[in-house]
């Protein structure tokens, strides 16, 4: 008997060796690596222009916005939705707090306020769409959009408004801290908090049951809908007020947040290969914001192209959706049927919660037969 309860030991012992290996991380940190490459390349090719405290400070608070339109489609996706009206609700929030600044001579911070409450409004008829009429995400949040941009002309009468005249209103953004424009610091304190929110909450870890298998979130006794309604509002809040910065930072703008869009998503899904990979986290979703970021600055400076960022961009998409499938096909292909199917309405919503112990458990054992269809 003892003879082979110690064979298995002597056996594992080089599988624990070949563990302790020196290990690169490049399957975590290849952004960093990216990053760095970036910064060496362009900082030898264009070094009196790339390498200058100004680019530093210019792409760091250029990208704040950006950067808080990607974490707000990252809390919808890491519960498997889709939230594509942020960039919609962004220039809805950001033109409607300077119409009333403008035109009703409001204050600087009711205007704000009014402009984010104006968010949350648009992520309560997302969810009410989505949960109780059972409209998929996508489409519903795509509709939505379009919505939102007739809406857009009708508060502003389709003509752009005259930046305002308030100190207050320009110091909100424009204000610098350590040499950075105080946008930048807003930026860390959201990822600070939606970080401890994802992480280090049950909230966040009900967030990810069901986007990784709403079926046994469900049988678990999470409640979908509550959660659901959770995700698309808090999304919509972070967009209006992303939304309402950028206004201050950049003055007002009709057409900003499409251009937002499609970086914000880019990075989410990047990040998703980053730091935690398969998962769509905060920090990986910051990094990819600014690998990105300074890729195009670099290009820029070099070859002076206008449609450089969106080719750079849509090209990242792409590649960042397929790495992140092909780091786990049958998983992510499994994902990506359960989001397209989400918002069908079934989902139930039972009385209580169980505990998040025994949510892993089904979760394992609903990931035990994983080749079986998705979510109904």
């Amino acid at each position: 008997m003892s003879v082979t309860e110690q064979t298995p030991r002597r056996e594992q012992t080089p599988e624990r060796a070949k563990g302790r290996k020196f290990s690169t991380g490049f399957d975590r940190f290849s952004g960093v690596y990216l990053w760095i490459l970036f910064i060496v390349v362009f900082g030898i090719w264009v070094p009196s222009e790339f390498l200058t405290t100004s680019t530093l400070h210019s792409v760091a608070a250029q990208q704040a916005v950006t950067g808080m339109i990607a974490l707000a489609v990252l809390i919808p996706l890491a519960a498997g939705l889709y939230d594509l009206s942020v960039g919609a609700t962004a220039n809805v929030s950001g033109i409607l707090t300077i119409v009333m600044m403008n035109n009703n001579h409001w204050a600087v911070v009711p205007a704000i306020l009014a402009g984010i409450l104006v968010a949350v409004a648009i992520g309560l008829i997302n969810s009410f769409i989505v949960v109780r009429l059972g409209v998929n995400s996508f489409i519903a949040t795509l509709g939505m959009s379009s919505i939102l941009a007739a809406v857009e002309v009708i508060i502003s009468s389709n003509s752009q408004p005259i930046p305002p005249s308030s100190t207050a209103w320009n110091n909100f953004t424009q204000t610098t801290v350590f040499g950075f424009q105080i946008v930048v610091l807003y930026l860390i304190v959201l990822a600070l908090v939606l970080w401890w929110l994802m992480a280090h909450t049950p909230v966040g870890r009900y967030l990810y049951a069901i986007g990784g298998n709403t079926e046994a979130a469900r049988l678990s006794g999470v409640r979908i809908n509550r959660y659901t309604t959770f995700a698309l509002v808090t999304s919509a809040t972070i967009a209006g007020l992303a939304g309402v910065m950028f206004s201050s930072l950049n003055g007002p703008s009709l057409d900003f947040g499409g251009t937002l869009l499609l970086p914000a998503f880019a990075a989410a899904f990047l990040g998703s290969t980053q730091l935690i990979p398969g998962r769509f986290n905060v920090w990986g979703t910051l990094l990819a914001i600014y690998v990105l970021a300074t890729g195009v600055q670099g290009l820029q400076l070099v070859s002076g192209a206008s449609w450089l960022s969106d080719m750079f961009n849509g090209v990242a998409l792409i590649i960042a959706v397929a790495l992140s499938i092909q780091r786990s096909p049958s998983q992510h292909w499994h994902r990506m049927k359960s989001w397209f199917r989400r918002g069908s309405g079934k989902g139930g919503d039972p009385e209580a919660e169980v505990p998040l112990e025994e949510l892993s458990a089904a979760g394992a054992a609903a990931g035990s037969h994983h080749s079986g269809t998705g979510p109904h």
